[in-house]
């Protein structure tokens, strides 16, 4: 008898490996069939159980696509990468970056050195004057500042401009209102970078300085920051690597705990998960990639215990709390035809993967 209960319990752990080795090959099939119309390049790892669990990467670029990806990079005022996606890989991350810049912004919420409910006239005086200083700093992280931002050509190109935060903090000023602060939901970069400046002139350092000490050296972030630039975008000029942004998706997943160190206490992990796109907000903007998701602080709702942060070169994170998982996926492509759709298959074929 108990060697056939031995062998029975062979038999199921050798089936429960045949279906996650099939799980696997559906992922990877997946991203073989999805590759040419992410740019010709893409790479997926996922941590479950303390550990990567999948590490997959698809590189085929064809000419045209070397040549756009050159081209998005120099616009970018980056240097062009086309090797092969690697764990390692360096690449711009767009909106992603948000997630990250909303952490740090956290940080200081945890230590009380700011409140949500803070006004951002207090620390920002050209806002004041301009009439928008009682735009809260919670609406500042959730995209509800009712500030009518400019298209994002437009915005990126005012960024390249200015010298310094305060110079950005006017031009923020001098921007029409579109509707009364949390009222209005208007994905852009408009709150972060308000936000950004209230933590540069509390600390008295600069947002880079801030991020490398809060998140991006206590998570092993070795190869993130938010670029070259004189004053960085913090919505969105983030650029990191595969294994760097998983290290801050483990934090998050941890809620707040990475290596046994806490970097943001579990109540602000909470706080930036809590949907605030009611029925009482107006969306004036929402991107056509995250169709069907709330919003909360730097970061999108997916609903079932999701939450992720995708950007405008598709690389796309998420975290599932309900299946114990994080995963990222690195793209670097520009046309958005199809992405919503792409991330909740790929979405659930690493659901059935996770047991």
């Amino acid at each position: 008898m108990k060697k056939l209960i031995i062998l029975a319990l062979l038999f199921c752990t050798g089936l429960s490996r045949v279906n996650a080795q099939q799980d696997f090959k559906k992922i990877d099939a997946w991203l073989e069939k999805n590759a040419a119309a992410m740019g010709g390049r893409v790479i997926l790892m996922v941590y479950h159980d303390g550990k990567i669990v999948y590490t997959h990467s698809v590189n085929k670029m064809n000419m045209r696509q070397k040549i756009a990806g050159r081209l998005m990079a120099k616009r970018q005022g980056q240097t062009p990468d086309m090797d092969d996606y690697t764990p390692s890989s360096r690449q711009p991350i767009a909106s992603c970056s948000k997630w990250l810049s909303a952490a740090l912004v956290m940080t200081f919420v945890d230590e009380g050195k700011i409140k949500l409910n803070d006004t951002v006239g207090k620390f920002l005086p050209a806002l004041s004057k301009s009439g928008k200083g009682k735009i809260t700093i919670g609406q500042c992280l959730s995209h509800q500042t009712g500030i009518k931002a400019p298209p994002l050509k437009d915005d990126l190109e005012d960024m390249r401009n200015v010298s310094t935060m305060d110079g950005a903090i006017q031009n923020i000023a001098e921007l029409p209102m579109e509707g009364e602060p949390g009222k209005v939901f208007h994905y852009s970069n408009v709150g972060l970078q308000i936000a950004g400046a209230v933590i540069e002139k509390i600390a008295g350092k600069n947002f880079q300085t801030l991020f490398a000490e809060r998140i991006a050296k206590p998570l092993n972030m070795k190869n993130t920051d938010y670029g070259t630039n004189k004053v960085p975008l913090p919505a969105g000029s983030g650029i990191s690597t595969p294994e760097d942004y998983l290290n801050f998706l483990v934090m998050i997943l941890n809620k707040g705990l990475f290596n046994g160190k806490r970097i943001l206490s579990e109540a602000s992990i909470a706080q930036m998960q809590i949907n605030r796109v009611t029925g009482d907000v107006k969306v004036a903007y929402s991107p056509v990639e995250a169709s069907g998701f709330g919003y909360g602080y730097g970061e999108w709702t997916m609903g079932n215990g999701a939450v992720t942060s995708p950007g405008l070169f598709g690389s796309f994170p998420w975290v599932d709390y309900n299946k114990g998982y994080a995963a990222f996926m690195m793209t670097y492509y520009i046309k958005s035809d199809g992405r919503n759709q792409r991330y909740k298959e790929l979405k659930a074929l690493v659901d059935g993967m996770i047991n």
